[in-house]
């Protein structure tokens, strides 16, 4: 496989024509080797349009659909967050690193939380070899986010929930924004949520989508009535 040019139409077929054309973004996309975050057994499909299952992990992880999200996904969400390089970035969901790798490079600082070890064990050892060293993987329900490191610029939820904890939004710093794929098969919504005020919010959902669901986070009741 020749690799930059299986790179280069990721990006020109896959991630630019759905939207993503900040070209510092783009840019990283060529930078970050997204091949060097996939499991062995699925480098061939480092650059599909699609989710990548993070095979290292134990069986029940597998199960519960832990994965590497699509790259147009982690690139419209990059884009949508539009991170600067004075902030610090929570990650809920570190999986195998890569969207960690990204964020690191346009941030401060990242703290990513994983809940499960095999997967702490993978990204850390993917972000040495990557030259991170403004990110921090620990192993941690991120459900309840990371208080006593808080308040922080950027909070992103790498995976879907059925909705937005207020516990994670108290979080975010006044003009902080967290960034969330909210609600139900078989259509979810990339949910923006920028704070406005100590008690204000601004929720904006620009783009649909679908991603597995991130663990320990509550579930809406299926009980009709």
């Amino acid at each position: 496989m020749n690799l930059e040019q299986a790179r280069f139409n990721m990006i020109e077929q896959q991630i630019r024509p759905w939207d993503v054309l900040d070209t510092e973004v783009l840019h990283l996309l060529s930078l970050v080797k997204r091949e060097d975050f996939v499991p062995l057994a699925h480098k061939a499909l480092a650059f599909v349009d699609m989710e990548i299952p993070l095979r290292g992990a134990t069986e029940d992880a597998q199960r519960l659909g832990q994965c590497m999200l699509a790259p147009r996904v982690e690139a419209r969400m990059l884009q949508d967050l539009a991170v600067r390089k004075h902030e610090k970035v929570l990650e809920v969901g570190t999986g195998s690193g890569y969207m960690t790798a990204l964020l690191a490079h346009r941030a401060q600082r990242v703290i990513s939380l994983e809940i499960e070890p095999e997967l702490v064990t993978l990204a850390r050892a993917n972000l040495q070899k990557a030259g991170i060293r403004n990110a921090e993987v620990m192993r941690a329900d991120g459900a309840d986010g990371l208080p006593e490191q808080g308040p922080f610029d950027v909070i992103v939820l790498s995976g879907s929930v059925a909705e937005v904890p207020h516990a994670l939004l108290a979080q975010l710093k006044v003009g902080g924004r967290l960034i969330a794929i909210v609600g139900e098969l078989p259509m979810m919504r990339a949910t923006l949520i920028t704070r406005t005020s100590d008690a204000e919010y601004k929720t904006t959902q620009a783009w649909d989508t679908v991603a597995p669901r991130l663990l320990n986070f509550p579930e809406h009741s299926r009980f009709t009535f």
